[in-house]
């Protein structure tokens, strides 16, 4: 399946049905009056996230997307049918902006979350709803509410546990593939992996995702290689693992590369919790690990762990490394969400007090939002 993190649409939810001007005219019945019915809601446009999907492919080959508009209301005081509500399914990590990409308009986290994107149009009213003692016979009806239109960008950040982030062939794919059943692209060349990648990895029978992104090099801020879109993806990311090629020329260089990318690209990325993993040790002796474990030590404060993606060696203990840092930062999560939150703008006992009587403006029967 092509993997498709971003894209534009097209939405529009139904209009209302308009409401019916009628009257009962039926043979041997004395009194006839206004019947007209009610026009019926048009349809909602609604966005769920779901699981089982990992990109947003569904949408790139059609991109316009309308709900049904409401039936129009008939005689025999017959309401009209109500549009049917669409609802777009999209991976669980989506976020929605409006057509100029720069406001949010929401964030799909949890699986089964729905929101209301465009409203459908109230129905109109028919002429049996303003028949009263001095008007017994109205021919009044309002038209259907109109229906709400808009582009929207749909961009997906996946959910993952632990973001793999090092320069090209640094060993990121063979990691992926040795502790998970992901089957990602390995070959010898830079940038064999051009799209990110998930895998669930198992430890003392506890799991936690995985997701692998293209390589960076120098300049990725700037566009140059794949650039660094795919950072987002690693956004939501509890910790990083950032793999180092420890057969490579220089291990120091290509890790302040890469965090120099992180802290360019920002959202918080530089401040995640990172353990330095210096792959490819099995082509190592002793002493050059520990010679090269010491040159890193000198420019990062994150723990250092030699291991080999090939061999296996240090996988295991990597893995309990990653997942300690997993539960701490879920354990965060939870007690920031369970603290009680007070705005600075919401008066306490003592600042209550202090605060001058306002006298209650007229709103003529309206209250501000």
């Amino acid at each position: 399946m092509q993997f498709l993190d971003q894209c534009k649409i097209y939405t529009r939810s139904g209009a209302g049905g308009q409401g019916c001007v009628s009257f009962r005219r039926e043979k041997f019945v004395e009194f006839g009056g206004p019947d007209g019915g009610n026009g019926g809601r048009g349809g909602h446009i609604l966005v769920e996230a779901v699981e089982g999907l990992n990109t947003l492919i569904d949408y790139r080959y059609k991109q316009h997307f309308k709900a049904q508009r409401g039936g129009h209301g008939m005689g025999q005081n017959r309401t009209g049918a109500q549009g049917n509500d669409l609802v777009l399914q999209v991976p669980v990590g989506t976020q929605i902006f409006d057509e100029n990409h720069e406001v949010m308009l929401a964030d799909l986290t949890e699986p089964g979350q729905v929101i209301m994107l465009l409203e459908g149009g109230r129905g109109g009213v028919g002429n049996a709803a303003f028949k009263s003692s001095v008007n017994q016979a109205p021919r009044k009806s309002t038209p259907g509410g109109p229906a709400e239109e808009m582009w929207i960008w749909l961009q997906l950040k996946l959910m993952a546990d632990v973001g793999l982030v090092g320069l090209p062939n640094a060993g990121k794919s063979t990691f992926l593939a040795a502790t998970s059943r992901a089957k990602p692209k390995i070959g010898d060349y830079p940038f064999t992996t051009l799209k990110p990648q998930l895998g669930v990895v198992n430890v003392d029978e506890r799991e936690f995702v995985i997701a692998d992104i293209p390589g960076l090099i120098e300049g990725a801020h700037e566009g140059h290689g794949l650039g660094d879109r795919f950072l987002g993806h690693v956004e939501r990311c509890a910790t990083l693992l950032h793999l180092v090629d420890g057969a490579g020329e220089d291990v120091v260089e290509a890790y302040r590369t890469v965090r120099n990318e992180l802290e360019a690209y920002g959202e918080g990325l530089d401040n995640k919790k990172e353990i330095i993993g210096l792959n490819k040790v099995d082509a190592l002796d002793d002493e050059l690990i520990e010679m090269l474990t010491d040159e890193l030590r000198q420019v990062t404060d994150s723990p250092i762990m030699p291991l080999s993606g090939v061999s296996g060696k240090g996988v295991e203990a990597i893995l309990r490394a990653l997942l300690k840092n997993v539960d701490e930062a879920r354990e965060l999560d939870m007690s920031d969400a369970s603290a009680p939150y007070l705005s600075a703008a919401t008066p306490t006992e003592d600042n209550h007090a202090e605060e001058p009587e306002q006298e209650e403006e007229d709103t003529d029967g309206w209250s501000p939002i």
